[in-house]
């Protein structure tokens, strides 16, 4: 569970982000998924921060970062908080949209970034050809249409279970997570407000200009297209590889913790070993 004594808040000129801020070190910066929060990270934080800085920030309109009331970009913000914190090069690992922030991140403010762990991911422009992922975006609109938050937050939640499962077969202490974390960040907005949101572009023909090891995590049966933008990521870059979580679908850090932060340590190992 969270430690309510290391969460911390920067100002900005539009509100505020929440951030946890653990451990001495080298940085490294947890990313979210969309909807969730730092919250996700609740199984890796206490085994990183022994040996790394680790910071686990809530996106903004995420957790208990402020909701935008002008255009943003996510990477811009975390680069401010990076800046404000004075860290840098981190290591940035990021799960669906929180992998999206961390490539934008490379591509916008490359000074910050040594490497890149995404999962489930490959930029911030996710193209969706799965059926599977075409019908929980479908049952989302409906629910958003009706105005029942939440019927969207369990079309959200499926995504735990990936096209090859139901919930039930997952576990429950895991989906009771990211329906809380969805429901709270779903709480704090409305149907018909403004999408504030500015996007990165033309991030898939930049991404060979991405240097720094990058290496993609993916659950073993997430959906097809998860694990193929992932795959997609890596070939593009320099230095890219790819490995997944067997039996797991789009959570893996939460699925199996154990193994995600083994295999998560490794590469934090290599590349440290790099760097030195």
């Amino acid at each position: 569970m969270t430690d309510a004594s290391d969460v911390y808040s920067f100002d900005t000129e539009d509100g505020r982000l929440a951030y946890r801020d653990v451990g001495a070190g080298r940085p490294l910066v947890l990313l979210h998924g969309g909807f969730l929060d730092h919250g996700m990270w609740d199984d890796q934080i206490p085994v990183l921060a022994p040996d790394y800085r680790v910071i686990a920030p809530d996106a903004r309109g995420h957790g208990g970062s402020s909701n935008a009331s002008k255009p943003f970009r996510q990477a811009d913000d975390l680069a401010a908080l990076l800046r404000h914190l004075d860290v840098g090069p981190a290591v940035l690992v990021g799960l669906s949209m929180g992998g999206g922030i961390a490539v934008d991140t490379a591509l916008e403010h490359p000074d910050l970034v040594s490497a890149l762990v995404v999962s489930g991911v490959g930029t911030s422009e996710p193209a969706f050809q799965d059926p599977w992922v075409h019908e929980i975006l479908a049952e989302q609109a409906r629910a958003l249409a009706a105005g029942n938050a939440e019927a969207w937050v369990e079309a959200f939640t499926r995504g735990a279970a990936g096209p090859h499962r139901t919930l039930d077969d997952v576990d429950q202490e895991v989906v009771r997570r990211v329906r809380v974390m969805t429901r709270r960040t779903v709480a704090k907005h409305t149907g018909t407000e403004p999408v504030h949101l500015v996007p990165v572009t033309d991030t898939w023909e930049r991404a060979a200009k991405i240097t720094v090891p990058v290496l993609a995590v993916n659950g073993s049966i997430d959906s097809d297209d998860h694990i193929g933008m992932a795959e997609r990521l890596v070939r593009s870059v320099a230095n890219g590889r790819a490995t997944a979580v067997e039996g797991t679908a789009h959570y893996p850090n939460m699925e199996r913790p154990d193994t995600f932060n083994e295999i998560l340590g490794r590469f934090l190992r290599t590349t440290s070993a790099r760097e030195s």
